[in-house]
């Protein structure tokens, strides 16, 4: 399996990550995409992935972190981009994680459209699929995407919503991040969502240490409990465990464009 969003460089992962990633592998976790979520974590994510053959990661301003950088981070970001993919075998594998959060009134709206269109014309100039984050902006992101679509397509994290924005997104070329929502029964129209949608629409993910899977609540999560997620879809769709994992990870692969 691939996590295909975890932000590993946080605790409880950064205090021991030989361990953490021993962990993951034995639940069969073989590699993680660690989105970062601006400036100050860029060269941090770099370096541990440069340490870890299993990890690879994005480079992006997260909609959450817009108050902590000044007008010039997306030029910023562009020439962390161009060093970055510059490198022999780079672990660089998107932009992102970026996009719009209208949930916390206090973040500047045009500033975050702003820099989301940025990020989508940096990920076409580089030939990088998107990491998306969204909340309570889905008509917003979709007009953004529409208007700058990610040639090389992109992956909505962390998806809550319906069969119809699924539907829409899949439309642009973006794929469904399914994560530890699906776990829990009462989240019916997520799980409706997911159990008609083609499994390679979508790709697993944790948002390790965020987004805690049924049955572990009040604890942090953890890339190994990807297997909780993929079980949920399989219980699903009625179909093995196996299947769920071959495809998504298959989907992984070539959206990252991660060696398998």
């Amino acid at each position: 399996m691939i996590d295909t969003h975890c932000h590993f460089d946080y605790p409880p992962f950064s205090d021991d990550p030989e361990r953490a990633l021993t962990l993951a592998k034995a639940a069969g976790v073989k590699q993680i995409v660690i989105p970062s979520v601006g400036q100050s974590n860029w060269h941090s994510i770099e370096q541990l992935c440069q340490h870890h053959h299993e990890l690879y990661y994005g480079l992006g301003i997260h909609p959450f972190f817009s108050t902590e950088h000044t007008d010039d981070v997306c030029t910023q970001l562009a020439n962390a981009l161009a060093t970055a993919l510059k490198q022999p075998n780079t672990k660089c594998v998107a932009v992102g994680e970026c996009g719009l959060d209208f949930a916390i009134a206090e973040f500047d709206r045009q500033q975050q459209l702003s820099w989301l269109t940025e990020q989508l014309k940096l990920a076409n100039t580089y030939h990088l699929p998107v990491i998306l984050h969204c909340r309570k902006a889905f008509p917003e992101l979709l007009r953004a995407i529409k208007t700058d679509m990610p040639s090389q397509g992109g992956v909505y994290h962390g998806f809550s919503g319906s069969y119809q924005q699924a539907s829409q997104l899949l439309d642009l070329g973006i794929k469904i991040g399914v994560g530890g929502t699906i776990t829990y029964e009462r989240a019916k129209k997520t799980r409706e969502t997911i159990r008609k949608l083609p499994l390679s629409a979508i790709v697993l993910e944790t948002d390790a240490p965020d987004m805690p899977v049924c049955g572990f609540q009040g604890e942090p999560n953890r890339p190994e409990r990807l297997t909780h997620i993929a079980q949920s879809v399989a219980l699903l769709k009625g179909i093995e465990i196996a299947d769920v994992i071959g495809a998504t990870t298959l989907t992984a692969y070539e959206l990252f464009k991660i060696p398998s």
